[in-house]
């Protein structure tokens, strides 16, 4: 995987969705959601367990760490 590039929020965001569809694309997950306000950004990634909607910055982390240990 090569390394992110991002400078702020909406860079960051971009960068968590294109993790996103890099793992669904390998079926680690099966769908995320976006949901875009004014001042910030929620992801959902849907699992059994939890519901909560993710910063960027969580979602990010979670996505990175599914893609590199799935060996992408």
């Amino acid at each position: 995987m090569k390394k992110a590039q991002f400078y702020n929020e909406f860079t960051l965001t971009a960068t968590a969705v294109e993790l996103g569809k890099k793992a669904m694309d390998s079926g680690l997950i099966a769908s995320f959601v976006v949901r875009y306000f004014p001042d910030s950004q929620q992801f959902y990634i849907p699992n059994e367990n939890e519901a909560e909607p993710l910063t960027p910055e969580e979602a990010y982390m979670r996505l990175k760490k599914m893609v590199e240990q799935s060996g992408q």
